[in-house]
């Protein structure tokens, strides 16, 4: 990555760290309880850092796990975004919630933070028993940045044989990241996404251009799609990525992959945190619903 690359994400990075963790106020959810604590988990690229949200008191155990992954365009480290979406799951879908400080580029690019979301996952699998949770129903998914290693995760546990998630929630994915950012159709004159931010935060994430098609970078590019898991993938009418998610749900679908695929309209990226309300909403128990009926004993 050239210099001016790196500074260039630097300051999206410094830009953008406050902004993303405001959530509408009707969306924070701060009625429903919260049970939290800390844990490390050691990866292939360094400790990672999670937020275990509990259901709460009372609920059977032990309870599936949903691992979430935050967005910020691989660049932006702030897992707390993501806190009211955590907090509604773990209080309404019946299972724990564990929500991962993965490492971000410009300083850790790919493939550390897939390395990590992906070892992370299997430790969560592996390690149920000690921490109250039952290993053998895990869902992983994630927003923006967050579901393409969300659908990352799920490709490396397929071919690896390792284990198999319930669900993964694909919510605006950037999944075709060698397309050109301006190619990319927008139906709103001004977007959340541009194309000189899209491109800021793909030169910052891949800096390799050989990198770019491969799978765990573009999954929407990949061509064997058959044996992943079911797929819950949401996308928005405005959203500058909304058609490369819905060609993922079609293609997983034409895989043979249980999908469900909701467009949510009138919407752009990032709704599910700054809303329209009850569009935000309506995704949010969207996840929550489908969780509830994948990790069902």
């Amino acid at each position: 990555m050239s210099f001016s690359a790196r500074i260039q994400a630097r300051g999206v990075q410094l830009l953008l760290s406050g902004v993303m963790t405001r959530v509408h106020k009707e969306l924070r959810f701060t009625d429903l309880p919260k049970r939290t604590e800390s844990l490390r988990v050691e990866t292939g690229a360094g400790p990672v850092s999670c937020t275990v949200y509990r259901p709460p008191a009372g609920t059977d155990t032990p309870a599936p796990v949903y691992v979430n992954f935050h967005g910020g365009g691989f660049v932006v480290a702030r897992p707390e975004q993501d806190d009211h979406i955590c907090r509604y799951i773990a209080a309404t879908a019946g299972c724990v919630v564990i929500n991962v400080d993965y490492a971000v580029a410009p300083r850790r690019p790919f493939p550390a933070p897939i390395t990590q979301a992906y070892d992370v996952t299997e430790w969560v699998v592996q390690n149920g028993a000690a921490h109250d949770w039952d290993g053998s129903r895990v869902a992983v998914g994630g927003h923006s940045a967050g579901a393409n290693l969300t659908a990352g995760v799920c490709r490396l546990a397929r071919d690896r044989g390792t284990f198999t998630p319930k669900l993964q929630i694909i919510d605006s994915a950037p999944l075709d990241q060698v397309a050109d950012p301006s190619t990319k159709h927008a139906r709103i004159a001004k977007p959340l996404l541009s194309p000189q931010l899209m491109r800021i935060f793909t030169s910052a994430y891949v800096p390799n251009p050989a990198d770019l098609s491969d799978p765990l970078v573009s999954p929407g590019l990949a061509d064997d799609l058959a044996g992943l898991p079911p797929a819950l993938v949401i996308t928005a009418e405005n959203d500058r990525l909304r058609d490369e998610g819905d060609a993922y749900a079609k293609a997983l679908d034409a895989a043979g992959v249980p999908v469900t695929h909701r467009v949510f309209e009138g919407v752009d990226h990032y709704f599910t945190h700054t809303g329209p309300v009850p569009a935000g909403k309506e995704a949010i128990e969207l996840m929550a619903g489908t969780l509830r009926t994948a990790l069902a004993p």
